[in-house]
């Protein structure tokens, strides 16, 4: 039998999207502020030679440049003031939630509610700051030793870091504005929008690359269908559910006795959702910004780091795949889906797993079918980051065609469109509820006549 909801979210239409004002306006807010990000782009950091950048960036667009480029919407190919992207950001997301689950004191803030996570926000922040400074003071050294800055010197690496972490610290609050007053995740919506934004230069790459010969047709026939071929697979696997039956006994409210119900627990196959691939872009990022920037004076370390860990090499594909599955696990327990929490509130709502007691034991099942589900869940998410980064690197197609773009772009888009649901079936019960007071009103009236 279909549900009430589903018969809801099948009659949802463009004249109900448009009755829903709230909506329309969260939309037109994010579509806003994501507009700034894209002018933020283009706006460059002072005392930078575009033309010498240009021609680096030309050469360095095949390789880590290019896995740059695409997390900071081409801010870094130009030098903007986005150039640091937002990944200071989530690399200290990274280390708060690492600290959080090893520091007891930060981990009795998460307990505390509302007021524990403006707390851990707060150092959160402060992380932020200080990676950003940390990341834009090398990015300043190494742009003055690859010979692209009109005027070295210190006001040029102060300039340059108080514009970029300036820069950072406005795209944090932008994805804050969006999450909170918008539609999406803000955060996950910028990372979107940049690598969407830089798509149609992308094809043409590729496309150009055909015509000069360097790729065959078969090739690029090839590489589109492996695209469509991902997409579908990603979109699969983001709807896949493991159910697991709850059930609820029979109750009894003063002199009525209401019948014990059923309904189940889904789970996904992916709980971690995009976040296990760029958290470990993010650190695969953090040794490798600067050296790419310093040409041709990269010191040793980093040559021997760019030499096993760049883009294709066997070290960096190992070391991919190991953050990837380490992220899906320590995200889905800790942040996504905590099964302490959920076998409390199954408790609280007398519901319980058929042959499980209530409590530990529920959170000891639930802790067995997690796990057994991330063995499927971060495979998945490894094949399809893996897979495109082996292509691309062996046949030089334009990065924003890798894994971790197509599960970004789909994730991130299938999440939007659910939260837009939720929202045109809210203003529908809405409508529903002031319907049937209004026509209350109108009984009572006419009773009183």
């Amino acid at each position: 039998m279909v549900s009430a909801a589903e018969q809801m979210a099948s009659n949802l239409s463009w004249s109900a999207f448009g009755k829903a004002t709230d909506l329309r306006n969260r939309i037109l807010f994010t579509l806003g502020l994501l507009i700034v990000y894209r002018i933020g782009t283009y706006i460059p950091v002072p005392g930078i030679d575009t033309i010498a950048l240009k021609e680096f960036v030309d050469t360095a667009s095949t390789g880590i440049g290019g896995m740059l480029n695409m997390f900071t919407g081409g801010a870094i190919g130009r030098m903007g003031v986005f150039a640091l992207g937002i990944m200071p950001y989530i690399s200290a997301s990274i280390i708060v939630q690492l600290l959080a689950a090893m520091v007891p004191q930060l981990e009795q803030l998460k307990k505390e509610g509302e007021q524990g996570r403006k707390k851990i926000n707060q150092y959160t922040r402060y992380g932020t700051v200080f990676l950003a400074t940390f990341q834009a003071y090398g990015l300043a050294v190494s742009i003055e030793s690859g010979d692209l800055a009109l005027d070295p010197g210190w006001y040029f690496r102060m300039s340059c870091i108080v514009t970029l972490v300036g820069g950072t610290m406005f795209l944090m609050w932008l994805g804050e504005q969006i999450t909170a007053r918008g539609i999406g995740n803000g955060i996950s919506l910028i990372i979107f929008t940049g690598i969407i934004a830089e798509i149609p230069a992308a094809l043409a790459q590729f496309f150009s690359q055909g015509r000069s010969g360097a790729l065959s047709p078969a090739v690029i026939v090839g590489v589109i269908v492996m695209v469509v071929v991902v997409i579908g697979f990603v979109v699969h696997m983001e709807r896949a559910l493991r159910k697991i039956r709850i059930e609820y006994p029979r109750r009894q409210v003063g002199m009525k006795v209401y019948d014990g119900g059923a309904s189940h627990l889904p789970l996904k196959i992916n709980p971690s959702g995009v976040i296990p691939p760029i958290f470990a872009s993010s650190l695969l990022l953090l040794p490798t910004t600067v050296s790419t920037f310093s040409g041709n004076s990269t010191s040793p370390l980093m040559s021997t780091i760019l030499a096993y860990f760049g883009p294709g090499q066997p070290l960096y594909l190992l070391f991919f795949v190991a953050m990837i599955v380490f992220f899906a696990y320590f995200y889905t327990a800790n942040v996504s889906f905590k099964t302490d929490d959920v076998a409390d509130n199954l408790k609280n709502q007398n519901g319980f797993i058929p042959g499980i007691r209530p409590g530990k034991n529920t959170a000891a099942y639930l802790d067995y079918v997690v796990v057994r589900i991330l063995v499927l869940g971060s495979a998945y998410l490894s094949a399809v980051c893996l897979l495109p980064e082996i292509l691309r690197s062996q046949l030089a197609i334009p990065f924003y065609f890798g894994g971790t773009s197509v599960l970004i772009v789909v994730s991130v888009t299938m999440d939007t469109i659910s939260q837009v649901q939720s929202h045109l079936l809210a203003h529908q019960y809405e409508g529903l509820i002031e319907r049937s007071q209004l026509r209350g009103k109108r009984r009572r009236s006419r009773g009183r006549k």
